[in-house]
């Protein structure tokens, strides 16, 4: 494919594994978080969603650069465990950067979901004496099992996408940090469009299937997965 430079093909492969490595984290913390959430009776619960959901508004520009701070060299992280706790301009540093920001895009879904089951059903376990681990992994996690699945995807397709905090607490490094949405900006900038538009239409026609895939899930489901509530 002429159109593709391996430097394409470097920012494709190195988009997609963050992508998977985001959205595997995203779900090992979202799902306890999600659950705590969807039971919780706290006061205090509104401040934790808000902050939960504050990349959905907040500028990515200003997530990054408080991670820069947080992770660079003169951070507070490097003060307190040395040089190796700088994380900044590496692939760690993606990971750290595009959970945050697509933290809301997978507890949204699952808590959403979760809240939507109800207490009956746990109720029902313990009759059966089934214990609430039990219940969660035998009852709970297979009736969320379309939130589940929205919470993956809309994760995955989120971290496809970012460009701001990615740029701020990564850079441009090919090959290293360079992810797809920062080499189609590399293209435009050089007047390259057609190399640009190959990226680009790649990534709207699969933002589309994702998009596609969520609403099926969500018609198919009598659950609520929506993202925003």
């Amino acid at each position: 494919m002429d159109w593709l430079t391996p430097a394409d093909l470097a920012a494709i492969w190195l988009t997609l594994k963050l992508a998977a490595v985001t959205t595997v984290l995203l779900l090992v913390v979202g799902t306890p978080l999600a659950w705590w959430l969807a039971r919780s009776r706290l006061r205090c619960k509104p401040l934790i969603e808000a902050l939960l959901a504050l990349p959905l508004v907040l500028p990515p520009t200003v997530l990054g650069f408080y991670l820069l701070l947080l992770l660079g060299a003169n951070g507070p992280l490097v003060s307190l465990f040395g040089e190796g706790a700088q994380l900044a301009f590496s692939f760690p540093g993606l990971v750290i950067g595009s959970a945050i920001y697509s933290l809301p895009f997978v507890v949204q879904p699952l808590q959403n979901a979760f809240t939507a089951i109800g207490q009956r059903p746990l109720e029902v376990a313990a009759t059966l004496r089934a214990s609430p681990w039990d219940s969660f992994w035998s009852v709970v996690m297979p009736m969320a099992r379309p939130g589940v699945i929205a919470a993956a995807v809309l994760g995955f397709a989120h971290t496809l996408g970012e460009f701001g905090v990615v740029l701020m607490i990564g850079g441009n490094i090919p090959g290293k940090t360079q992810v797809l949405s920062i080499a189609i900006y590399d293209r435009v900038e050089a007047l390259e469009y057609a190399q640009a538009h190959w990226l680009a239409a790649g990534l709207l026609l699969f933002s589309l299937l994702v998009l596609t895939l969520v609403y099926a899930v969500n018609r198919r489901s009598p659950l609520s997965v929506g993202v925003v509530k």
